[in-house]
C-alpha cells in the first residue's frame, strides 16, 4: 500500500497540485507543463507511484472547514478513486498559542507514524507533501518523516502571481489538465527522503514506539448534514491529542539519550545472550536484531540458510556423497576397467542385478558379495561400480534407504544395530575409493556439492589407512591434489567474489581418524599423520577417534596420542553420542580435545558442561545422524515421539559452545542447512539469532591456522550482513 499524507490549512487546492503529480491515470493535470519530461523523469527515478490512499491532517475552524468542503467535492468529481481521510486535531485553529501547535504536532507524529508502518509492512511507499497548511505544520510533518521514515518529500513551488483560476481554486478547476499557462505556473518538486530511526527500536521500560502504542483513532465515514450528504470513501475524524506521554516528546526523549539509549540495548544484547555474533550484526538496527532474536527458525528460511556462508565441521569422507554424485564415480571406475574386469563385476553380482529388475530387496547380507579378492586389490570398487551403473535407482534407493526405515534409533532397534545407519554407505567411501580412477571425481563431486550447500569452509575427515594400507600418507596426498584441482582453496576473498557472481569454492582440510576398536594400531597410524602434518600442513589439520565408544575408553590411547600432541595437531573425539559423559571427561582430560563429535551426554554433566565452556571446548551437534543412531524427537517423525528431546536448548541456554554438522550427509540424505531446520524442529528456542551464532562458531573453532580461520571470519562476516542488511530482508523483519 503507498499512502501520501499531506497538511491541510486554508488553501486546499496543494492537495490535488500533489496528488495528481504522483497520479497522472485520474488526471493528467500537467500534461501541458513544459516540464512534463523532467516530471515524468523525477517520478521514474525516485520510484514515485500513484497512492493507495490519501491521508490529510489539519486543524479545527471555519477556514479549514470550507477548504475541508471543497476538497470533498472535488474528491467526488474525480470518482473518489480511493480512501481519502482527514483528521482535525481538537481545538486547534490558528496555530497562535503553544498548546495548539503541540495538539498539531502530536496529530501529525501519530499519522506519519501509522502511515509508515503501514506502508513497510505492505511493502508500499509513504510520500509526504510539505505544501500546504502554516509552517509550523510542514515542519511537523518533515520532523515525523525524518524519524519514521518517509520514501519521499513533495513540495510544490509556484509564481508569485498565479493566474485567476488557480487563484480561486474551484473544485472543477482540478478536474481536467491545466491550461499551458496555468500549468507552468506551479512545478511538484522532490526534495528528499528519509530513513527510519533505529531509536524506535530500543526497549525503553519494555516499549518500543509503535502504532500499536500510540494509535490513531480510525478517521470513519464523514458526517454531512442533508444538503451536503456524505461522500462514498470520504472519511472525517476529530483526534484528541493526550495530555500524557505524547508521542512527540517521546522521541525527542529517544533522541537527547540516542548515545546512552544505544549503549544500553547493546549491553542487555551482550547480557542476555550467552554466545557471540558476527561483528556487523551489532550495526544492524534494533529493530532487525529484536527481529532475529524472536523470529523461530523454520522451512520459510530454507532459501536464506542456502544463502548464508557456512562452515561444515564434521562430514565424513566415506558418507558424504549423494547417490547421484555415487554414480558419476562409478561410471569413471567402469570407464578404466578392462572388458574382463566388467564381465567378472557384473557376473559377481548378476544375483543382486535380478532381484533389481524384478523390483525385490536383497539379502542383508548382500555387500559380502562385493568383498576383495585376494589376488585383484580393486575388486571391491569393479563390483560396486557394476551395481550403481546397472541396479535401477529405485532399486539402489531401496536396498540402501528403505529397507533400513524408519530411520530413528538404529543402534538400538534394528536387528543389525549400527550396521543398519551404514547400509547406505555401503557402495560409496573406501568400497570405491580404493580405485585410483576414483579419487578426482569424487573430489569434483565433494567440491559440487560444497559449493551448492553455500560452504566456504569444509572439514572432512576419514582413515587413509583404509584406502592405502601400505602408504595412508600417499592417499591423503592424491586426494589433497585432487581437491585443490577440483577448485577448492582457490577463492581467498568470498566476499568480493560473491558480490562479483563469481563461484564460490570451499576451504577444505581433513582430519585423519583413528579407530579406537583398533587399539593395537593406534600408535603407528599416529606416526603416519604426524608424517603427513609436516608434508601438508595447510590440509592435514587434526586427529579424530571414532567406533563403537563401548569398546575403549579415551584415556587407554593418551600415550599413543604423545607424538601427535608434540606436533600441535588438533584434536576432536567421537565422544558421547550415546555413551556416559565419562567418555567425554575422557577425550578432554586425556587426550585435550578441542572438539567433541557429538557430545550429546554432557547435557547430563553440568560441572562438566560449565568447565567446556569456560575453555571454548565445541561440541560437533549432527542433528540428523543422532536421531537415525540414537534416537531423539524430531517431530516431522512420527515413530521418533517415544525419544528424549534433543539437549540443543540445554547447550543454548548453558552457553556451552557448539555448531551444527552434517555427519555423513550422503548417509542420512540431509544438507548443512537442513541441518540448521532440523534442530530448529527438535527445539522450542532455536530463533535466527542464534542459528547465525552457531554458524559463526564453525569458523571461531575451525581447525585451519590462524590466518586462514580470519580471513574466512572476515569475509563470512561481510557476507552474511551484505545479506541481512539488504532492502528485501528489511522488509521481512519489519
Amino acid at each position: 500500500m503507498n499512502i501520501l499524507v499531506c497538511t491541510l490549512g486554508g488553501s486546499w487546492a496543494v492537495i490535488p497540485e500533489v496528488f495528481l503529480f504522483l497520479a497522472p491515470n485520474i488526471v493528467d493535470l500537467y500534461a501541458r507543463h513544459p516540464q512534463r519530461q523532467r516530471m515524468n523523469a523525477i517520478r521514474r527515478d525516485w520510484q514515485l507511484e500513484a497512492p493507495d490512499e490519501l491521508w490529510v491532517c489539519t486543524t479545527q475552524g471555519e477556514s479549514v472547514g470550507k477548504a475541508i468542503i471543497y476538497l470533498r467535492e472535488w474528491w467526488s468529481d474525480v470518482g473518489q478513486p480511493m480512501p481519502l481521510r482527514v483528521w482535525q486535531a481538537k481545538n486547534t485553529n490558528h496555530l497562535d498559542s503553544q498548546e495548539e501547535c503541540e495538539r498539531l504536532r502530536e496529530l501529525s507524529f501519530r499519522v506519519v507514524l501509522n502511515a509508515a508502518e503501514r506502508t513497510r509492512s505492505s511493502d508500499g511507499k509513504l510520500i509526504l507533501s510539505l505544501a500546504g497548511g502554516r509552517k509550523t505544520m510542514s515542519a511537523d510533518l518533515q520532523r515525523a518523516g525524518q524519524v519514521f521514515g518517509a520514501h519521499a518529500w513533495l513540495h510544490v513551488v509556484g509564481q508569485d502571481q498565479l493566474p485567476e483560476r488557480l487563484r480561486s481554486a474551484e473544485p472543477t478547476v482540478f478536474t481536467a489538465p491545466l491550461t499551458e499557462s496555468e500549468a507552468a505556473s506551479v512545478t511538484p518538486i522532490w526534495v528528499g527522503s528519509a530513513r527510519r530511526s533505529e531509536l524506535l527500536d530500543v526497549h525503553i521500560e519494555g516499549h518500543r514506539v509503535t502504532s500499536r502504542r500510540f494509535p490513531l483513532t480510525d478517521a470513519g465515514p464523514a458526517s454531512f448534514s442533508s444538503e451536503n450528504p456524505s461522500v462514498s470513501g470520504f472519511h472525517l475524524c476529530e483526534f484528541e491529542a493526550p495530555t500524557e506521554a505524547p508521542l512527540w516528546k517521546e522521541v525527542e526523549h529517544r533522541e537527547r539519550s540516542s548515545i546512552e539509549l544505544m549503549g544500553n540495548f547493546l549491553s542487555d544484547l551482550d547480557r542476555d545472550d550467552h554466545r557471540g555474533n558476527w561483528r556487523s550484526l551489532y550495526r544492524l538496527s534494533p529493530r532487525q536484531i529484536e527481529s532475529l532474536r524472536r523470529t523461530r527458525l523454520s522451512v520459510e528460511h530454507t532459501a536464506l540458510l542456502r544463502r548464508l556462508p557456512k562452515a561444515d565441521l564434521h562430514r565424513h569422507i566415506g558418507g558424504c556423497l549423494r547417490l547421484e554424485s555415487q554414480v558419476v564415480v562409478a561410471r569413471a571406475v567402469w570407464s578404466a576397467m578392462k572388458p574382463a574386469e566388467r564381465h567378472k563385476a557384473l557376473t559377481r553380482v548378476s544375483t543382486l542385478l535380478k532381484l533389481a529388475d524384478a523390483g525385490v530387496s536383497w539379502p542383508w547380507n548382500w555387500p559380502a558379495l562385493l568383498s576383495d579378492d585376494a589376488e585383484h586389490p580393486y575388486s571391491r570398487s569393479h563390483r560396486c561400480a557394476a551395481l550403481l551403473l546397472n541396479a535401477p535407482l529405485e532399486a539402489l534407493k531401496l536396498n540402501l534407504y528403505t529397507v533400513t526405515e524408519p530411520r530413528v534409533a538404529l543402534k538400538h532397534t534394528h536387528p543389525n544395530g549400527f550396521a543398519a545407519y551404514e547400509r547406505p554407505g555401503e557402495l560409496t567411501g573406501s568400497a570405491i575409493l580404493q580405485h585410483p580412477a576414483a579419487l578426482d571425481p569424487y573430489a569434483q563431486a565433494i567440491v559440487a556439492e560444497a559449493r551448492d550447500e553455500g560452504l566456504t569452509y569444509l572439514e572432512l575427515r576419514g582413515s587413509p589407512h583404509k584406502y592405502d594400507r601400505r602408504q595412508p600418507g600417499r592417499f591423503l596426498e592424491r586426494l589433497r591434489h585432487a581437491l585443490y584441482a577440483a577448485g577448492a582453496n582457490d577463492c581467498p576473498d568470498t566476499s568480493s567474489a560473491r558480490q562479483q557472481g563469481a563461484v564460490i569454492s570451499p576451504t577444505i582440510g581433513f582430519i585423519w581418524i583413528l579407530d579406537r576398536r583398533q587399539p593395537e594400531r593406534i600408535g603407528s597410524i599416529v606416526e603416519h599423520a604426524v608424517a603427513a602434518r609436516r608434508s601438508m600442513p595447510d590440509f592435514l589439520l587434526g586427529l579424530d577417534m571414532a567406533g563403537d565408544e563401548g569398546t575403549h575408553t579415551p584415556e587407554r590411547f593418551a600415550e599413543a596420542f604423545t607424538p601427535a600432541f608434540k606436533e600441535c595437531l588438533r584434536v576432536t573425539i567421537h565422544a558421547g553420542e550415546g555413551e556416559a559423559a565419562e567418555n567425554i571427561w575422557q577425550a578432554a582430560y586425556h587426550l585435550h580435545a578441542d572438539r567433541i563429535g557429538h557430545g550429546l551426554t554432557l547435557a547430563e554433566h553440568p560441572a562438566l558442561r560449565e568447565r567446556f565452556r569456560d575453555r571454548d571446548i565445541c561440541l560437533e551437534l549432527c542433528p540428523t545422524s543422532n536421531v537415525e543412531v540414537v534416537g531423539f524427537r524430531d517431530p516431522s517423525i512420527p515413530e521418533s515421539a517415544m525419544y528424549p528431546h534433543y539437549p540443543i536448548d540445554t547447550f543454548l541456554s548453558t552457553g556451552v559452545p557448539f555448531t551444527l554438522c552434517t555427519d555423513n550427509p550422503g548417509i542420512s540424505r540431509t544438507t548443512l542447512a537442513e541441518e540448521y531446520l532440523t534442530a530448529s524442529r527438535m527445539s522450542e528456542q532455536f530463533s535466527l539469532w542464534q542459528a547465525l551464532s552457531v554458524m559463526r562458531d564453525a569458523y571461531v573453532h575451525a581447525f585451519s591456522g590462524a590466518a586462514t580461520r580470519e580471513r574466512l571470519i572476515r569475509s563470512a562476516d561481510a557476507t552474511v550482513y551484505r545479506i541481512l542488511s539488504s532492502s528485501d530482508l528489511d522488509q521481512a523483519f519489519s
